[in-house]
């Protein structure tokens, strides 16, 4: 068993933490970091936690447990380890984006390692500090990186997805109102979105002449997950385009190849990235689909923890989506 710790575990990233880190067998919750909530049960920010824990929220830190993972805001989690001192043993998975792009990586001494166990397993087996992707960027880096893998990503590539009312965090705001989302639908940060710095070195590190990233995000009228669509350029066949994503994800446990078109529900609640090819004359389209807050943020937490600790992959988030 290994003592986990969770640094801001009143949020929607923290309290997936804690369903998944309840249920993994090799996990011991050790205590949940809130100043907001500290001496209040976990329940009290997590009803779904009722009858399962009376845990409550520490104010405290124990700086001799195994791992942490870090739900703050962006920006934060730089300044809570500036302040807060871990044993050398202690691994951290961080969820922000404060050590995601090569120019952050290290961090008064700590190397981070960047997150996306489909490209970079063998360096985070054998890391101490994780920088866990974007739920954005993990949705769009595993629809377009076997592209550039094969050399095949020169064009410019056209993205539009649409996230969940989670994706906007657990703090409300005129957008995360329901009288404001609820059968509503807009974009927001179109061709900005942060996500796209830790993208494009992602894609730039296996082919360093890729095209442009022309991103729109949009806001969904539901809740979790997120359906990504990219298309670009591609003159070879669609099987070949099949040929070449199975065999990128020939060995990774959570991404696959859908023959028929997906939809949403079958990855949400799962900690799968779903991914379905379509070419139309001389356009290759690609659509993945994420639950943002697992294999975009919580659930690829665990996934790193797991290799991080040689364990096994997928211990603990061998879940299954509700598709009714």
């Amino acid at each position: 068993m290994i003592k986990a710790a969770i640094i801001g575990g009143s949020g929607y990233t923290g309290g997936e933490l804690v369903r998944i880190l309840s249920n993994h067998p090799n996990v011991e919750i050790d205590f949940v970091f809130s100043t907001t909530r500290a001496g209040k049960k976990l329940s009290t920010a997590h009803p779904d936690l009722i009858g399962l824990t009376d845990m409550e929220f520490s104010g405290t830190v124990n700086p001799n447990v195994d791992v942490v993972f870090l739900c703050l805001g962006h920006g934060n989690s730089s300044k809570f380890l500036h302040e807060n001192t871990f044993s050398n043993s202690t691994k951290i998975v961080d969820l922000s984006n404060d050590f995601r792009l090569e120019k952050d990586a290290i961090f008064e001494g700590k190397e981070f390692v960047y997150g996306l166990p489909e490209i970079n397993k063998a360096l985070i087996e054998k890391a101490n500090y994780i920088a866990n992707p974007g739920c954005f960027a993990t949705a769009i880096q595993l629809a377009l990186l076997p592209l550039a893998k094969a050399a095949l990503l020169d064009q410019d590539v056209h993205i539009n997805a649409v996230t969940g009312s989670t994706g906007a965090g657990i703090s409300p705001s005129a957008t995360s109102h329901f009288s404001w989302r609820n059968n509503n639908i807009s974009w927001y940060k179109p061709f900005t979105h942060q996500h796209l710095g830790e993208i494009n070195e992602s894609l730039k590190s296996f082919q360093n002449n890729s095209g442009e990233l022309f991103f729109l995000p949009n806001r969904g009228n539901f809740t979790r997950g997120i359906l990504a669509t990219a298309y670009t350029k591609f003159e070879s066949s669609i099987e070949e385009a099949i040929e070449i994503y199975k065999g990128f994800y020939a060995n990774s446990l959570f991404t696959h190849i859908a023959e028929e078109p997906i939809n949403l529900k079958q990855v949400v609640n799962t900690n799968q990235c779903h991914i379905h090819l379509h070419k139309h004359e001389s356009v290759l389209l690609i659509t993945s689909a994420i639950d943002n807050l697992l294999k975009g943020a919580s659930g690829q937490a665990v996934q790193n923890m797991n290799l991080m600790f040689g364990f096994e992959e997928d211990l603990g988030l061998k879940l299954k989506a509700g598709v009714f």
